[in-house]
């Protein structure tokens, strides 16, 4: 048999020992300093490199946000600039990369229909203005002076930046493109481009973007009519192609942020919006009605693993979040199981958003053996009938507002047939279904999740539906982070939890959020 070469040596069992020793440390040593690196598969490093496509009139506050960041976090930010029109097309072509910032937000809805990008965070403002030279030598003052022939100007390309597209837009709107169109000098690929012409010389005059003024030397800005009333959003958005998703909105939050990238954009001219109070890993407080947990559950957990925040949750009786907010309680969202809840503390929330409706029915065992059909018949003698209660619950709230609207509280009241006060319309199912009542005022949804078959009465009265808006709280410091969790409640996957626990979804009858969803 062959001998191992530490044998035919005569190497010494201690040797052997020590060697074994030695290989052990060494491949601990290894495993630490791989543990000690992020790797691809960690979603909360901030150390692994971004590639963001930026849209060339935003180089300057993008570019000393990226150096901040990178110093701050150890980061790496690749970043490429171009035309927005042109980022766009490259995007399209070869989907790669993090982070797309366009200089108008149109350009951003335009990839989240092509499917490109997901999230969308606004980071300032822009307003196209008449670059010239300082002192405005040439005295070019209004439109009319750009097609006397006598005056050389620049605009940028309309299908390769942003500038070009929103000048073509507002000049076709106002009947002046064509004119402007033919007396132009030169058409640039980008923003700064066109600027620098005026700078050097080659033109008098160029359309661009007000920052792009601010940031250069040597330049003053002609405001004009036409243009002043012309607000873009600038947006950053996550491209779905990122592989980093998580690091990229940090990166994403970092830029937009009110102490971290926000004073870049006011200090370098840009306009200024609302926005986010920095945090790496924000703590955010979510108050929602106890009907809500299963719906939206899940739809939380996945938005704190992908955007790299913490969510604490209060689920509870609407009219419990309500007395705790009049306490003192400062959620940063609140998810209200009607609205008339969400009335009571109006001047704490922005505009609410309608999310779903929970109908109001009553529930009888199968087959319907007391013959009941409407409210009035709840008063009939000898039927046990269960109501949730009115101050520990909001369905129980609803249903004596219901009672009251339709005149048929005094008479049940009268009839001692009330005999639960249940906090919840669950147990009043299960009541039901052991026997223990004739009739139930629920939510549709409470007898969805019944065990037993049931007959199920609709209730026709515009009082007898819960109407359940999500709103954020005016004083957050996370508004657009908790825009974007409403965002993901009013996915299609989200929808559909909601649908099957018997809610009526009506989110898609409102109007497109901030963020770029629905709001």
């Amino acid at each position: 048999m062959k001998q191992h070469p530490a044998r035919r040596a005569g190497a010494p069992v201690a040797t052997l020992a020590i060697l074994s020793l030695i290989v052990v440390a060494v491949l601990a040593a290894a495993v630490v300093s791989m543990r000690s690196k992020p790797t691809a598969d960690d979603p909360t490093s901030t150390r692994r490199t971004l590639t963001v496509y930026c849209a060339a009139g935003i180089k300057g506050p993008i570019a000393e946000a990226a150096a901040a960041y990178t110093d701050e976090y150890g980061a790496h930010v690749e970043i490429q600039y171009a035309g927005s029109g042109t980022l766009l097309s490259q995007i399209e072509i070869n989907p790669t990369g993090d982070l797309y910032i366009a200089a108008d937000d149109s350009y951003i809805a335009l990839a989240r229909e092509k499917g490109l990008a997901a999230e969308a965070i606004p980071l300032a403002t822009l307003t196209p203005v008449l670059a010239v030279r300082a002192g405005n030598p040439r005295r070019i003052t209004s439109l009319d002076d750009l097609t006397t022939g006598d005056v050389a100007f620049a605009m940028a390309n309309p299908d390769a930046a942003a500038i070009g597209k929103i000048t073509r837009a507002a000049l076709t709107d106002a009947g002046r493109w064509t004119a402007i169109n033919d007396a132009c000098s030169v058409f640039k690929p980008t923003v700064n481009d066109a600027a620098n012409d005026v700078v050097l010389g080659a033109v008098d005059a160029a359309i661009v973007w007000d920052a792009t003024v601010a940031q250069t030397e040597g330049l003053e800005a002609v405001h004009l009519p036409l243009f002043d009333s012309i607000k873009r959003t600038i947006e950053v958005t996550v491209l779905r192609a990122s592989r980093n998703p998580t690091t990229a909105l940090r990166f994403a939050r970092y830029l937009s942020a009110r102490d971290r990238g926000g004073p870049r954009f006011d200090n370098l001219g840009y306009g200024t919006i609302d926005r986010d109070l920095w945090a790496e890993r924000p703590e955010l407080l979510l108050y929602a009605g106890s009907m809500f947990n299963q719906a939206i559950e899940d739809t939380v957990n996945a938005f704190e693993t992908r955007e790299g925040v913490e969510v604490t949750r209060v689920y509870n009786g609407c009219g419990i979040l309500v007395a705790q907010m009049k306490a003192g309680g400062r959620p940063d969202a609140y998810f209200s199981c009607d609205q008339s809840f969400m009335d009571n503390i109006a001047e704490r929330f922005s505009s609410p958003r309608r999310v779903s409706e929970n109908p109001m029915v009553i529930v009888v065992p199968e087959g319907n053996p007391k013959s009941i059909h409407t409210l009035d018949d709840l008063a009939r003698d000898g039927l046990r009938v269960g109501l949730a209660h009115p101050e520990k619950s909001a369905l129980g709230h609803l249903t004596q507002r219901l009672l009251e609207h339709e005149a048929a509280l005094d008479a049940l009241t009268a009839s001692g047939n009330w005999v639960v006060d249940a906090p919840q319309g669950d147990f009043l199912v299960n009541q039901l279904q052991t026997g223990g009542l004739d009739a139930a005022i629920v939510y549709i949804s409470n007898a969805s999740s019944a065990t037993k078959p049931l007959d199920i009465i609709e209730i026709k009265s515009d009082f007898a539906i819960a109407r359940q808006p999500y709103a954020v709280a005016r004083d957050t410091d996370h508004a657009h982070t908790m825009r974007r969790l409403l965002d993901a409640i009013l996915t299609s996957e989200s929808r559909s939890r909601f649908e099957d626990l018997g809610l009526v979804w009506v989110a898609d009858q409102s109007q497109r959020t901030a963020s770029g969803g629905d709001w």
